[in-house]
């Protein structure tokens, strides 16, 4: 296998995480009612400015991880498998609760490491 075929198995890795987030978000979206939803939104907002402050090359970064082969695929792997563990350990919980757990914890190692 050439180094070529290898960079291109790993975008359509990346492309292939980039259908599984969209997938989750339909499912999210499908299952959740629109008032619920702005709520949730605003407060994730929120925490997302928070989060902007303490890590302001984050946007950057997820643009550079999938225009590197297999990165956004194991990033969002990872991620995704996080998730599911979280969701299966705390049984009411949906996404909602994870990224407000993960965005809540990132700051508060921000802070800490300040």
């Amino acid at each position: 296998m050439s180094y070529e075929e290898i960079f291109i198995l790993g975008w359509l890795a990346n492309i292939f995480m980039i259908f599984a987030n969209v997938l989750v978000v339909l499912m999210v979206v499908r299952n959740n009612e629109p008032e619920k939803l702005k709520e949730q939104s605003i407060q994730l907002n929120e925490l997302k400015k928070e989060y902007d402050k303490y890590y302001p090359y984050h946007k950057q970064m997820s643009i550079l991880a999938y225009l590197l082969p297999f990165t956004g695929f194991f990033k969002v792997g990872f991620r995704l498998f996080e998730m599911t563990l979280f969701l299966s350990k705390n049984k009411d919980a949906n996404v909602y609760n994870f990224i407000e757990y993960k965005y809540t914890k990132d700051i508060q190692r921000a802070k800490n490491s300040n």
